[in-house]
């Protein structure tokens, strides 16, 4: 295994720039997921490293091994791909030694890293069979099981889990996570779907528009995010963002239209420097909890339910501010109807500021 190093790498087709400075340092042994919407560059940025793209400027490093000249053969990597790339005319066992066979390995060695690899998966029984007699989990098995005998020195996944359905991703999330804690190799995995990236990295790197946002643990991208883009595209339902004014006569608050909001002491020395200027309160909405009529605290408001979702073991519960949609996790077996009046409290313990205009979070 190895370290991966991005150093001042950009990107581009032609005229138009899609990776604007990438720097990162993937620690060997770390497994590393790239996430972020369509068309932020996570892909290409994994396509760097494979080889399969050149870089227009910049460094990448294997260990300390600089590649950006090498070819993707001499990189000592192995790729998963999404749509699998099996050769149909090929057995489970061929498919997964095809590989080694173009090495001159000899065939006792293929035989053997083969049988460890499918035993490693649990598709042991599959080896003689084609791949269109297995179903979708099966080929990604077969597809991780190629990779695995090359052992290389990294691992790359390019959203391996998007063809299959919801049930077989979580199991799958689980499986490659197995496999990285069996192995202990280098793991660079993309993504557009967060819960796999929260889930399934040791560290996380958040891009937009071919630039990184953030690159940090799961936890501290959810609970420290850099940026209101960080903050909102991580977390599900996404974080809620009111604008709102900086009062301070006397206390320190937070005005939102009819509401105000008082602000806990943590929070004023974010507002430092920011006495009557526009803001935005960032809040999740397991941080927005129902309050009986009896409770009495700061920062509780009425309001009236657009729509409520149950979930089981709890609801989403839709409501508007200033014609701002909001939504709520409300734990519990509560009922709800639309237009029903309710009471909410807001826990700003756990809220965040952010810059409107550069939206980076107030420190």
């Amino acid at each position: 295994m190895a370290y991966v190093q991005y150093r001042d790498v950009n990107k581009s087709f032609g005229d138009t720039e899609v990776l604007h400075d990438i720097n990162l340092d993937i620690e060997e042994g770390e497994f590393v997921v790239l996430v972020g919407p369509s068309g932020c560059g996570k892909s290409t940025t994994l396509r760097l490293v494979a080889g399969l793209e050149d870089i227009t400027s910049g460094t990448i490093s294997i260990g300390d091994t600089v590649v950006n000249d090498m070819a993707p053969k001499d990189r000592d990597i192995a790729m998963v791909f999404q749509n699998y790339a099996l050769y149909p005319h090929m057995n489970v066992y061929d498919n997964m030694g095809f590989g080694l066979k173009l090495r001159k390995m000899d065939e006792s060695e293929i035989k053997e890293r083969v049988h460890e690899a499918a035993g490693i998966l649990g598709i042991e029984n599959l080896l003689g069979r084609k791949p269109k007699e297995l179903s979708g989990g099966q080929r990604q098995r077969v597809a991780l099981g190629r990779a695995i005998v090359r052992q290389p020195k990294v691992f790359l996944f390019d959203e391996p889990l998007s063809n299959l359905d919801a049930k077989l991703r979580v199991q799958m999330r689980r499986e490659i996570k197995k496999l990285h804690a069996t192995l202990g190799t280098t793991m660079i995995y993309v993504t557009h779907d967060q819960v796999e990236a929260m889930t399934m990295g040791d560290r996380i790197v958040v891009m937009k528009d071919g630039y990184v946002h953030q690159f940090d643990s799961p936890l501290k991208v959810y609970s420290e995010p850099n940026d209101r883009f960080v903050a909102g595209f991580i977390g599900s339902p996404s974080m809620n963002f009111i604008p709102a004014e900086v009062k301070s006569d006397g206390d320190v608050a937070l005005s939102a239209g009819d509401l105000t909001f008082g602000v806990p002491p943590a929070m004023r020395n974010q507002l430092t420097g920011y006495q009557h200027q526009e803001t935005i309160l960032g809040i999740r909405p397991e941080d927005i909890h129902y309050a009986d009529g009896k409770a009495e605290s700061s920062n509780i408001f009425e309001f009236t339910v657009d729509v409520s979702e149950p979930m089981g073991n709890e609801v989403y519960l839709y409501f508007t501010l200033n014609g701002e949609g909001l939504v709520g996790r409300i734990g519990g077996h509560k009922n709800f109807s639309p237009n029903q009046q309710v009471r909410l409290r807001f826990d700003l313990e756990k809220g965040h500021l952010f810059n409107p205009e550069s939206g980076e979070r107030l420190q």
